[in-house]
């Protein structure tokens, strides 16, 4: 009989429907509130966090006077291209104001790409050898910055053409992108979990040889019972006989969106949303994928292209089903960590963002009286999205393990066991 999933996954889904209805609703009304203010613009706050970045970004000083300032960390940007081969810099190089792309002209020019498909506007940077550009003529679009042949725009590099960014009637940037390798936000979370997990465990280890099977002290208290319920109450009834050699990978994914998770809900050090990027809920849940499918039996894979007990002439209707199943599970652990975590994010974000969009509407009076429920709300989402880091990584590493399960079940079948002894 295969395992049965839990009701917490029940729970999960619901909590996931009502978190995806309130982000909703609250970026939406905080986008419309700030749409024609001019002043503190909402959206690029909360879009600013959930998306990656070149820089770790602390704090804004006086922001929106010539005396604005931010405090960030930079980043390495490494990026490679046919025209300009691998270039190596740290990302404060675009905001230094002393490197810009070398214009050929400097005045507006009409570009054409892909003969007359795509008209569009050249904004052509300033010679090399001045601070700024020129004239607002010679200026590239509000947000984007050069440094020698690239230019950072919403967060993602270009190659410069003419000097400049090539723009569509929509606003779409059709210049090409080098092949893009820098070490971004999310890229530097993942490291600062991975630094933090080998302490965690190398730590844990030097004690477990010093004290041996004395009562655990210190982080040895912390970690052994969570090892032990992954052990006890996710991988034996999950998996069953056998379940040891799936353990390391159980343990480790687990505590990597543990931590992960803890990470984005820590204020000031930068805003990491390491498994809202789902490039990152992608690769692991490829990782289970491909763990399932180089674990899986005989009867596993008859199952999905031979199923028995059905009529031969159900197969062309049964086999495509099982094979969108059996893709469809690493889809459902991308999307489910991906969008409880993104949904989080938003809505704590959203309680804060209406503070300042009352003060701007109202005044500030209305936007002191405004704070006090809205950082109750956004305490208490903190408060909840505790909860959520650690049931997020939990049905992460239970859905695993009930997929691994499924993979390396003996069959129950005659005619299953028939096909899997020859």
């Amino acid at each position: 009989m295969r395992p049965k999933f839990p009701k917490i996954l029940k729970i999960n889904q619901s909590s996931l429907k009502f978190k995806s209805i309130l982000g909703l609703w609250l970026v939406g009304s905080t986008l419309w509130a700030s749409g024609g203010t001019g002043g503190f613009d909402a959206g690029k706050m909360i879009f600013d966090h959930v998306l990656d970045a070149h820089e770790i970004h602390f704090l804004t000083l006086n922001e929106g006077t010539p005396q604005e300032k931010h405090i960030s960390l930079p980043l390495p940007v490494i990026v490679y291209s046919k025209e300009h081969g691998l270039d190596m810099f740290w990302s404060s190089a675009f905001h230094s104001g002393g490197h810009h792309a070398a214009a050929e002209e400097n005045h507006p020019v009409e570009a054409v790409h892909g003969a007359e498909e795509h008209a569009g506007q050249m904004a052509p940077l300033s010679d090399p050898s001045h601070g700024v550009a020129s004239s607002h003529h010679n200026s590239l679009p509000e947000g984007a910055h050069a440094y020698g042949p690239y230019i950072l725009y919403k967060n993602t590099i270009y190659l410069a053409e003419n000097g400049g960014l090539v723009l569509d009637p929509q606003g779409n940037v059709l210049n090409k992108k080098p092949l893009d390798f820098s070490i971004t936000k999310t890229v530097a979370g993942i490291f600062l979990a991975f630094f933090i997990l080998l302490f965690l465990f190398i730590s844990t280890a030097r004690a477990y040889q010093k004290r041996g099977v004395a009562a655990p002290k210190g982080l040895q208290s912390v970690l052994e019972p969570l090892v032990l319920f992954i052990r006890d109450e996710v991988a034996k009834p999950s998996i069953g006989p056998g379940y040891q050699k799936f353990m390391p990978y159980l343990l480790t994914v687990f505590f990597f969106i543990l931590i992960c998770n803890l990470l984005g809900l820590i204020p000031f050090i930068g805003g990491f949303n390491i498994t809202g990027n789902i490039a990152v809920t992608l690769t692991l849940a490829a990782f289970t994928f491909l763990i399932t499918s180089f674990n899986g039996n005989a009867a596993y894979w008859s199952h999905i292209f031979w199923p028995h007990g059905v009529p031969k002439w159900l197969y062309p209707l049964l086999i495509p089903i099982e094979i969108m199943g059996m893709l469809n599970k690493p889809l459902v652990l991308m999307l489910r960590l991906f969008a409880n975590i993104t949904a989080g994010h938003i809505i704590i974000l959203s309680f804060v963002g209406l503070i300042f969009i009352f003060a701007s509407i109202f005044g500030p009076a209305v936007g002191y009286g405004t704070s006090l429920l809205s950082m109750v709300f956004a305490l208490f989402m903190n408060t909840l999205e505790l909860l959520v880091a650690f049931l997020q990584a939990y049905v992460f590493t239970l859905l695993s393990a009930l997929y691994f399960g499924q993979a390396v079940e003996e069959p129950h079948h005659p005619a299953e066991a028939h096909a899997q002894t020859h």
